[in-house]
């Protein structure tokens, strides 16, 4: 596929019931679990699924393939803003006791 293809395909299949190729909008908040022992599965990380929305979400995790594909990355990681966005870098490369130097203009400034 190219840059076009993957733009509106990469990263989700058409719906099996309806053969839509619009990607849906889950807008929940949390997911129902098959028991309790699917429910210890997820949070222990032993396998796969939705949690909690800010975690994950199908929604989100179709962006964040898609965005992936168009890079040439392995993965990507969708955030609620830019500035969730710079966190999420800072706390990355940084570790406790380490300073951080950045411009005033790092997150909209003047």
């Amino acid at each position: 596929m190219r840059l076009g293809t993957k733009s509106l395909h990469a990263g989700q299949k058409p719906d099996p019931a309806t053969g839509s190729r619009a990607v849906p909008i889950y807008q929940t908040t949390s997911y129902q679990f098959r028991d309790t022992e699917h429910a210890a599965n997820l949070f222990a990380l032993k396998e796969l699924g939705n949690i909690y929305t800010r975690i994950m979400n199908p929604t989100t995790d179709v962006l964040e393939q898609r965005l992936a594909a168009l890079e040439g990355g392995t993965a990507a990681l969708a955030h609620s803003s830019g500035q969730a966005a710079i966190t999420g870098a800072i706390l990355n490369l940084a570790g406790a006791g380490d300073n951080i130097v950045s411009v005033s203009q790092l997150y909209g400034g003047p």
